[in-house]
């Protein structure tokens, strides 16, 4: 096996049919493996798995019930893999034929140890506020591993090695875990690449609850952080500075850029509800820590 692509899912039957579909279409996915890992889907996702498994041979169902986090399926997906070389996917995406090729060419000739792939966002037809206002804020993924040294998980490419050196995602965080991991890489010295030149396609969020729930999941995340790793987040109750207030392009309309300026200090006060719903829990929490630390991936 040449890479094995990790799809994590939960409760997206579409979206996941959409992207194994997509993948599968590249020019060299005789040289993969797809793991599709159910993260306890409460509806007929198990079936689209079971059926793609059977429609496809380079197909591997897998489940982690005992965790709900996507980190821990990734985490699932990683210890069953069977290559040196692991990509991760979103169940929402698509691709090029081309991509898998140009992305090992990139990968293997740049010496690569971590590599974040370009990310387009795509718009339904006549799109609304929202929709256009992700598409002009959304992944930006060389800055992310310029400034923040991660890359999100959606268009992630992580040598094996390189998981049993810092060890996995850490699966007790709700968010943030991309930027954990990808920070634990930096600071262990890995040779980490931006790949301008392959490009993943990713749907945009088209309705305001949409951004509503993602920016207080990742408050939450940027408490938990804090919580699991002070040495390097800072401590609970000591929130960071905003990152998520993205100054519209000057060279947009004035209408929308009073309008995506509006959006965007609005959804990082959601952010900042998000951090003390977070806080308040884990005030209020005795639990122990019942989820351990950081994995490790045996040699």
């Amino acid at each position: 096996m040449n890479v094995s692509i990790i799809i994590p899912v939960y409760n997206d039957p579409q979206g996941l049919r959409t992207t194994v579909t997509s993948i599968l279409q590249s020019e060299q996915t005789t040289d993969c493996e797809l793991l599709l890992v159910d993260n306890n889907s409460s509806d007929n996702t198990a079936d689209v798995i079971t059926a793609l498994e059977s429609n496809w041979e380079s197909v591997t169902g897998l489940e982690e019930t005992h965790i709900q986090s996507s980190y821990a399926a990734r985490n699932t997906g990683i210890r069953n893999a069977s290559s040196d070389i692991l990509a991760f996917v979103d169940a929402d995406m698509t691709v090029l034929k081309d991509w898998l090729e140009s992305a090992l060419d990139t990968f293997q000739s740049t010496g690569a140890d971590y590599m974040g792939c370009n990310v387009e966002l795509t718009p339904p037809e006549d799109p609304p506020l929202p929709s256009r206002y992700d598409r002009h804020t959304g992944f930006p993924v060389e800055q992310y591993l310029e400034h923040q040294h991660f890359a999100p998980t959606c268009c992630l490419f992580v040598r094996r090695d390189v998981f049993e050196d810092v060890g996995l995602f850490d699966h007790r965080l709700i968010s943030g875990g991309d930027k954990e991991f990808g920070n634990r890489v930096h600071e262990a010295g890995y040779d980490v690449h931006f790949a301008n030149d392959v490009t993943m396609y990713h749907p945009t969020r088209n309705t305001l609850p949409e951004h509503i729930k993602k920016d207080i999941r990742v408050g939450r995340g940027l408490c938990q952080l804090q919580r699991y790793h002070p040495e390097r987040y800072g401590t609970p109750g000591n929130p960071p500075s905003p990152t998520g207030v993205k100054s519209p392009d000057p060279e947009l309309p004035f209408k929308d850029r009073l309008a995506f300026g509006t959006l965007s200090r609005s959804l990082t006060g959601v952010r900042g509800l998000g951090y003390v719903r977070e806080y308040l829990r884990y005030r209020r929490s005795s639990e122990d820590e019942s989820l351990g630390e950081i994995p490790q991936l045996e040699r």
